[in-house]
């Protein structure tokens, strides 16, 4: 099958034609379940399989997001299920953060080795965040209403204002406030400008650990503010200089691969979520995340 490999210039990647889509395929439609691109999956897959690790393949990770969350955040808005005060929000706090990772990625984290280290330190944090209440001591009636669910996915707010959002979904009422949801939000964009997902890609788990919203809620806002803030990391990445000059620029057709997969598995996992009972969903990307993370430090 030598006639479907394909060399990719700026990267220096060498590889099958039909790998880069499939896989990001494969990753996005389970991740976008619970509201992550897959771009932070697709890092350790480029930097082991493919050995592509500097700054550009932070780069090439915010294409693939302007690709591949179209295709969840349609969905989401198409059912009616898109919570646009919490992506304001995200992308509103994500986006100076953005512009501060770029730094920390090329100045403190230019070589494999250390990026290796950051990499499975965010990994194992989201893991711990998502599996926080697996824990034997947490009671049974928590775990129960992690595992209710209603077939009613719509969202209503109730108030959004500067000082708290509220907001009522399946029944229940939900709120959070509105300065702390900003703070975190340019926390992970520091994060996210760095790994080259996005500021919306991590606040995900951040939004159902810390502020105990539901999965079903926060997926669509979290891509919304992925695609906002990539757009913004592309940029950055593109057009502001390295230190000893030169740019870190994305490898647009490795990117636009993995996006072409990433668009069909965001779309249809989208679609498949409201199927999947949150404590499934949050389990299994929970573990997932903790063995790769526990693979990037070995």
């Amino acid at each position: 099958m030598d006639w479907l490999s394909v060399s990719f210039p700026v990267s220096g990647v060498h590889t099958w034609l039909w790998l880069p889509p499939l896989v990001a395929f494969v990753l996005s439609f389970f991740c976008s379940m619970v509201g992550i691109s897959g771009a932070f999956l697709l890092m350790p897959f480029q930097m082991s399989a493919l050995g592509f690790a500097g700054p550009s393949a932070s780069a090439t990770n915010l294409v693939f997001n302007l690709f591949a969350t179209p295709g969840g955040v349609w969905r989401y808005v198409r059912e009616g299920r898109m919570f646009w005060a919490l992506a304001g929000l995200i992308t509103l706090g994500s986006l100076p953060g953005i512009v501060l990772g770029f730094y920390l990625r090329v100045l403190y984290l230019p070589d494999a080795a250390r990026f290796k280290l950051f990499v499975g330190v965010v990994l194992l944090l989201l893991s711990w965040r998502l599996l926080a209440e697996f824990v034997p001591w947490k009671s049974t009636r928590q775990q129960a209403a992690t595992i209710a669910s209603s077939p009613d996915m719509s969202l209503r707010i109730r108030h959004a204002g500067l000082k708290r959002v509220t907001f009522v979904f399946q029944g229940e009422e939900h709120g959070f406030s509105t300065f702390a949801m900003l703070a975190l939000a340019f926390v992970v964009g520091i994060i996210g400008g760095t790994y080259g997902i996005g500021g919306g890609a991590i606040i995900a788990p951040f939004c159902i650990a810390v502020f105990r919203l539901p999965v079903h809620a926060v997926a669509g806002a979290a891509l919304a503010g992925t695609f906002a803030t990539s757009l913004a990391g592309v940029a950055v990445y593109s057009f502001l200089p390295l230190p000893g000059g030169g740019y870190a620029a994305p490898d647009w057709w490795l990117g636009s691969l993995f996006g072409l997969g990433g668009l069909a598995g965001m779309y249809l996992g989208a679609a498949f979520q409201r199927h999947v009972p949150q404590r499934v969903l949050k389990g299994a990307l929970g573990v997932l995340l903790a063995g790769l993370g526990g693979f990037n430090l070995l």
